[in-house]
């Protein structure tokens, strides 16, 4: 059985990915490193204990003794999730986004290396591409041009990852996807909050004039791609991710309250975040054409199904009520859903 070490395997992304690599590989087995920080949360994998293919390890990926000791257990291939992720964070603290996302890095390649692991997927964001104007896209070759703590942070990781694969002929390959949804997403995010206010008929903070936009991919179709990627990717290359759906965040916003039956009146225009990148597009023509991967979930069928989930999952919402990130959403949001 091939062993793979999934980092951040609670949070939003790895749980899907973990729950798709057991569900379609038989002879695959996963180790989960997850530090539990407030986004990580082990009820999303809750229904896995006990089974023999899935073993949890709570830790930190920067411990550098922990991460040589689970590597010593045999792995095979790395799918590096663990990150600090919101960027509205970074803005009020870069401190642990340079920790995690950098050094954790750092930590688990030199690791990797020293255990001789055949593979090591980097999942990065398009975020390290910058701001796009109203036409173009990003590609492979586009430079990076971050505009947040968050985003400097993952381009310097990937800019760690691509210097050991040229130094050491380390066998790394680097995805950039963009925006994900769907079940189980720490609900800081957009979709996610603003679903758990909408529940509650409490009104949704639209930065700016809403006209941000974003290309958005259901979190199934981001983890079917990384398992291509993982498989049968080049070595040293980078692949986009992405999900051909461009939308404003204004008109996300009016489908999610068309979806719940919710007035417009709800919407509170905020002040913009500094920093605050216009658009993102992703060019994903390089691994349709290398790895014959296409996203597959229509997205307003998917973000029905994910309005349905969060409605049926308050429970999970609850959950996450007495945890540390309360008190940070609340001063950021007000209050999200119980």
């Amino acid at each position: 059985m091939r062993t793979i070490l999934v980092t951040g395997g609670c949070g939003f992304i790895g749980s899907n990915f973990i729950r798709h690599l057991l569900d379609t590989d038989s002879q695959v087995g996963v180790l989960n490193l997850d530090l539990l920080t407030y986004a990580g949360n082990p009820a999303n994998l809750a229904d896995l204990t006990g089974s023999v293919r899935y073993r949890f390890i709570q830790g930190d990926i920067a411990n550098r003794d922990l991460v040589r000791q689970v590597m010593g257990k045999g792995v095979d291939a790395v799918v590096h999730f663990a990150a600090e992720s919101h960027v509205d964070r970074s803005i009020h603290d870069s401190g642990p986004f340079l920790r995690t996302n950098v050094v954790g890095t750092q930590v688990l390649l030199d690791a990797a290396r020293e255990h001789g692991v055949g593979r090591y997927v980097q999942v990065s964001t398009d975020e390290v591409y910058g701001s796009l104007g109203t036409v173009g896209f990003f590609t492979e070759d586009t430079p990076l041009a971050p505009n947040s703590p968050y985003a400097t942070s993952k381009a310097a990781a990937d800019l760690l990852v691509r210097s050991y694969v040229n130094t050491y002929k380390f066998p790394a390959i680097i995805t950039r996807c963009s925006n994900n949804y769907g079940p189980y997403q720490f609900p800081e995010k957009m979709i996610p909050l603003f679903i758990s206010k909408m529940l509650r008929d409490e009104r949704v903070p639209v930065y700016g004039d809403g006209l941000q936009v974003r290309d958005w991919i259901h979190v199934r179709d981001h983890c079917a791609a990384i398992d291509c990627v993982l498989r049968n990717g080049r070595i040293g290359e980078v692949y986009n991710i992405g999900g051909r759906c461009e939308r404003t965040n204004l008109d996300l916003t009016l489908t999610l309250l068309e979806i719940l039956g919710k007035p417009r009146s709800l919407i509170q225009h905020v002040n913009d975040r500094p920093g605050h990148d216009r658009r993102y597009a992703i060019d994903c023509r390089k691994i349709e054409r290398e790895l014959g991967w296409r996203p597959d979930i229509d997205f307003n069928a998917g973000l029905a199904d994910t309005v349905r989930w969060y409605a049926d999952n308050s429970d999970w919402l609850a959950s996450l009520r007495s945890r540390e990130y309360l008190s940070y959403c609340e001063k950021q949001y007000g209050r999200l859903a119980g």
